[in-house]
């Protein structure tokens, strides 16, 4: 087992240091004994986490925030080749690293498990961090959002588990060498990185090829982009695929999802047995997760049954399905899906959930160039819904793109039957949702940016 610090990374410097990769890569670090420095654009509960590590977080980025004595800055896709701080890097000649060499260097000498796909990474990999935490093996852990049990989207841990969070969007995920690696799903998304589904291929290629020679890939037997990928890599040497599924063909099959309210009950056949357990969150897709998570755990030689009893503990990431309240007989749950894949399935969740009461979603859609791409398929998966909000365009690291508005998906939600308003202002969507709601309601925050800031304030507005 090996977790020591690398010798580049005992005085970090992170910049963007409360995003959820950089945040979860700076506490590891911390637990470990690296002095971690790094700045953010603003306060949050993220930096006070990692002051409690006793890492140095500074509000705003300046020259001025970097040591002399740093040894290496780490930087992700988002940061802007014009940040002062990256420049005053230039200047000391202090070595740039990227997030996911920092992370793959984390990694080095454990059992990885890396988690890839379009969508249902962060769920996937949580559901492992739980199990295997329950199960007394204390893995480390890099997570994309905050578990609700600890709290927190990373952790040192003593065993010689490292299960991370592998993202595609760009390419980083091909830094690894899991023993073990898991594909959900291959969809075409991150549309300022790929062009077209070959490329998305290629990529995910080079991922699987990075396996450990005599490791495993987990991948989904129903999803069409994953079953491409299969044929594809399937005679790589020294590569041992398990597929899974509801598809008969899959070597852990789903045999049955038998959604009990804002729970599922899973029963699968491996081995030729059959096997029952509980998912604490509602949805086929994160059961379908629960599935591809065992499968990995069995993987690495841990038994399947102590595995499912495991995964009965895992309750939740923040804002994957996440209960904020109830106010006046509405219930308010906040959704991190973006991709119109995501939003269907969440959506249909929720529709299973709310049996004869009506779901109101409150969308804000997340970049331009995906809503270029994908708008229509948003707007359509809105049809869902029994009423809907719709923002302006979240633009995070994007420029704006002429013409292209909300009003993309607005126009396709509308076609496909859907009832919805658009909101410019959010300040006034509590307003908005309290003159629609009634009781028995379910409504659902949904997107990326900060919608999620508005279920608090809807939940306020409705007492009052």
């Amino acid at each position: 087992m090996a977790s020591a610090i690398p010798t580049a990374m005992e005085r970090p410097h992170f910049i963007g240091i409360g995003g959820a990769g950089m945040s979860g890569i700076a506490k590891i670090l911390a637990q470990r004994g690296a002095r971690v420095a790094g700045s953010d654009a603003k306060e949050s509960a993220t930096a006070e986490a990692l002051r409690a590590l006793g890492a140095t977080v500074h509000i705003g980025h300046a020259a001025r925030h970097l040591a002399a004595d740093a040894t290496c800055v780490v930087v992700s896709s988002a940061i802007r080749a014009d940040n002062p701080e990256l420049a005053r890097a230039a200047e000391l000649s202090v070595p740039v690293v990227h997030r996911s060499d920092a992370l793959a260097s984390l990694m080095g000498g454990l059992r990885a498990i890396a988690v890839a796909g379009t969508h249902g990474k962060t769920t996937t990999t949580s559901m492992l961090a739980v199990a295997l935490s329950e199960l007394g093996l204390d893995p480390s852990y890099a997570i994309g959002g905050d578990l609700e049990g600890p709290g927190t989207n990373a952790r040192h841990g003593e065993g010689d588990i490292f299960v991370a969070e592998a993202d595609e969007s760009d390419r980083s995920f091909q830094k690894y060498d899991p023993e073990v690696a898991i594909v959900l799903n291959v969809e075409l998304d991150h549309h300022a990185n790929y062009a077209s589904m070959d490329e998305i291929y290629e990529s995910f290629e080079t991922f699987v090829g990075k396996v450990n020679p005599g490791g495993t890939l987990v991948v989904s037997a129903d999803q069409q982009g994953a079953v491409e990928l299969t044929r594809r890599v399937r005679d790589q040497s020294g590569l041992t695929v398990v597929t899974y599924g509801e598809s008969e063909s899959a070597d852990v099959r789903v045999h049955k999802i038998t959604p009990r309210g804002l729970t599922s009950e899973v029963t699968l056949l491996l081995g030729g047995k059959f096997l029952t357990f509980t998912v604490s969150v509602p949805g086929r897709h994160y059961a379908l997760n629960a599935v591809a998570a065992l499968a990995a755990g069995v993987a690495l030689g841990i038994p399947a049954h102590n595995l499912a009893s495991a995964l009965g503990k895992y309750t939740g990431v923040k804002r994957r399905l996440q209960l904020k309240g109830e106010a006046k007989g509405v219930q308010v749950i906040d959704s991190y899906a973006h991709h119109p894949t995501e939003m269907s399935a969440d959506l249909e969740a929720m529709r299973g959930a709310a049996a004869d009461s009506r779901l109101l979603v409150v969308f804000q859609p997340h970049l331009y160039s995906r809503t270029q791409e994908l708008g229509k398929e948003m707007g359509q998966a809105l049809a869902l819904a029994d009423l809907s909000v719709v923002l302006d365009i979240y633009p995070a690291r994007e420029d704006p793109v002429p013409g292209v508005t909300s009003e993309l998906i607005i126009d396709a939600a509308k076609a496909a039957g859907a009832t919805v308003t658009a909101v410019h202002d959010k300040e006034t969507v509590p307003d908005v949702v309290a003159g629609m709601a009634a009781p028995g309601d379910l409504v659902l925050t949904m997107g990326a940016g900060d919608v999620t800031d508005l279920g608090p304030a809807i939940l306020a507005r409705l007492s009052n």
